[in-house]
């Protein structure tokens, strides 16, 4: 059985979640009307996993996450609204370490709860199964402990730093046996294609943190998420990185130096125009169950693109979105990094790239910009 522990201040909405994880069969179902009930429950008899309302009195989600994760972690997903300080504060959530999200519409509950509950269940469920990194916010939880304030953040580090980094020589994958082929007409010298899913957000700050201004490939991330998040995700990774980062919304010339996230609730694919490569937005395709799809996304790069000037990182998520395609792309001469096991929040994506045979790299989250800056030396 999964002990689930809903958070939720409205009686209503604990009436209708608790009945949509009550037909499941598989589930355990405790509540609490707010924060600071949560932290009882949750330090008296820990669940496997809690859903958390972001709007409640006396204490309200993210003040009860930061709590949780720091005293006692459990994986937690999200419940919030789909309004721009709804994505702001899912998007705080998700750095706070909060596994998932689901975006409520607005509205009466009783009309929206049937059509969110496969979703939800599967959120929940996965969540449950998920992986806490050990490793996350650890200096904030013993700077704590130890009555401290929280370190500055880690600042964007140098190429030469990132390539003094990387692996050891016995653990990195062979050279390319030709030198690099000559940069695309009017353009650059290849592309970075990122996919994502839950854990997203976070793994998404691992990778571009550490990448220098001048980083010579442009990157192309499609993560799973609603169109109203997408835009303050790449805000915030503007001003987090040293990379300029900006949401997809029209055809756009594709830059060294800039990172591009595809517009959620559509595809993200590139295309070619007055003789160089272009990201732009798509009208999601119903061949792909999430969006934007990785899977298109790298299939499309494909068509406009030489595969030897593409490389694919796959990154924590549920399902096999984007697996297929990279494989595809490494058959064809392209390079491909799954994320590794131990790091991934949700080891769905990646794996299936690893069981496919299309990662040459299987590499920790923390390692990745480092294997990207030796491979572009």
């Amino acid at each position: 059985m999964i002990r689930l522990l809903i958070v939720e201040d409205s009686a209503l909405m604990r009436r209708l979640l608790g009945g949509v994880f009550a037909t499941q069969g598989d589930f355990e179902v405790f509540f609490a009307r707010d924060g600071m009930e949560a932290l009882e429950a949750i330090a008296s008899d820990p669940p496997d996993v809690v859903t958390l309302d972001i709007q409640m009195p006396r204490m309200d989600g993210l003040t009860c996450l930061d709590r949780i994760m720091l005293e006692r972690p459990v994986p937690v997903v999200m419940l919030s609204s789909l309004t721009a300080a709804g994505a702001e504060a899912t998007l705080e959530a998700l750095r706070l370490g909060a596994v998932d999200f689901l975006a409520k519409p607005a509205g009466a509950a009783s009309l929206f709860i049937d059509e969110l509950a496969p979703t939800l269940v599967e959120k929940v469920r996965a969540a449950a199964g998920a992986k806490l990194r050990s490793s996350h916010r650890l200096s904030e939880r013993v700077r704590l402990r130890a009555g401290m304030r929280p370190a500055a953040p880690a600042r964007p580090v140098r190429l030469s730093m990132l390539r003094a980094a990387r692996p050891a020589a016995d653990t990195m994958p062979d050279p390319m046996p030709e030198a690099m082929p000559r940069p695309m007409a009017g353009a650059v010298p290849g592309i970075v294609l990122v996919g994502c899913s839950t854990g997203g957000p976070p793994a998404l700050d691992a990778l571009l943190a550490p990448l220098p201004a001048d980083f010579p490939w442009p990157i192309v991330i499609a993560q799973h998420m609603p169109a109203t998040f997408t835009g303050p995700l790449a805000r915030r990774l503007d001003k987090l990185c040293a990379l300029t980062v900006q949401e997809v919304t029209r055809p756009t010339p594709l830059l060294p130096g800039h990172a591009y996230v595809g517009r959620g609730d559509a595809d993200v694919i590139l295309g070619s125009r007055l003789g160089g490569p272009v990201v732009l937005a798509a009208p999601s395709h119903p061949a792909h169950r999430w969006h934007p799809s990785v899977d298109r996304l790298v299939d499309s790069a494909m068509e406009h693109i030489p595969p030897v000037q593409l490389i694919g990182v796959l990154m924590t998520g549920m399902g096999d979105d984007g697996a297929a395609a990279m494989t595809r792309l490494h058959a064809a001469g392209g390079r491909t990094i799954a994320e590794a096991e131990e790091t991934a929040v949700i080891w769905g994506m990646p794996g299936e790239l690893v069981r496919a045979g299309g990662a040459e790299a299987v590499t920790p989250l923390e390692d990745i910009a480092g294997l990207l800056a030796d491979w572009l030396a």
